[in-house]
Order: structure tokens, then sequence, then C-alpha cells
């Protein structure tokens, strides 16, 4: 009768263990797989910090353009019939048309096209 209960006794013992055993590495492997989501994953830190390059390199972009738009802004007023800008009008008329005052000082700079063709 002896040998029957200690054997039930380490079958006992064996199935705790093992219990204890199983909770503890699902609780590692469940901590593991949100640590590891945590860091690498879609929405993780390296994402973040992915994110947040992107976000200072579209903001850099964005400044340059809203410069180059406020430019651009600037001379369509100079040259808006309301008030025009007589000095605006002769330099876009004299682009246009090729025309030169005989009493200008011109000077000639090579074009892009031909400097790279050179």
């Amino acid at each position: 009768m002896r040998l029957g209960s200690v054997s039930m006794i380490a079958r006992t013992r064996w199935r705790s263990i093992l219990q204890t055993v199983t909770l503890h590495l699902g609780a590692a492997s469940l901590i593991g797989y949100f640590a590891f989501q945590g860091y690498n994953g879609q929405y993780g830190l390296v994402a973040r910090r992915h994110f947040e390059e992107q976000m200072q390199a579209l903001t850099q972009e964005r400044d340059v353009l809203r410069t180059q738009r406020q430019a651009i802004e600037a001379k369509v007023r100079l040259l808006s019939p309301d008030l025009v800008d007589a000095d605006m009008l002769d330099e876009q008329a004299r682009s246009l048309l090729n025309l030169v005052h005989p009493k200008d000082l011109v000077l000639l700079r090579p074009r892009a096209q031909a400097t790279l063709t050179q």
C-alpha cells in the first residue's frame, strides 16, 4: 500500500511542477511577444522613429514650398490689374518679347542648355 501512495504523490508533484512550468513559459512567451511588438511592430518604437523622421522631412518640404508660394504670390501681386508696378511690367514685357532699349546695358550669359551640351 505504501508503494501505490508514493507513486500517486510523485504524479501529483510532477503534475504540479509541469503546470507551474507551463504557466511560466506561457506568461514569458506572452510578455516576449508584446515586448517584440512594442519595439519592432507596426506602431512600435522603430516605426515611431521612422514616422518622426518622415514628419520632419515633410515639414521642411512644406516650409520650402510655402516660401516659394509666397514669392510667387508677391510677384503676381505686382502684376495685378489694380496696381501695376511699372518696373515689373517692363521686365516681363522685355523678357517675353526679347527686346532691349537702346540705352540699356546688356550682359549676355550662356544658357543652361548650352552649358550642359558642352
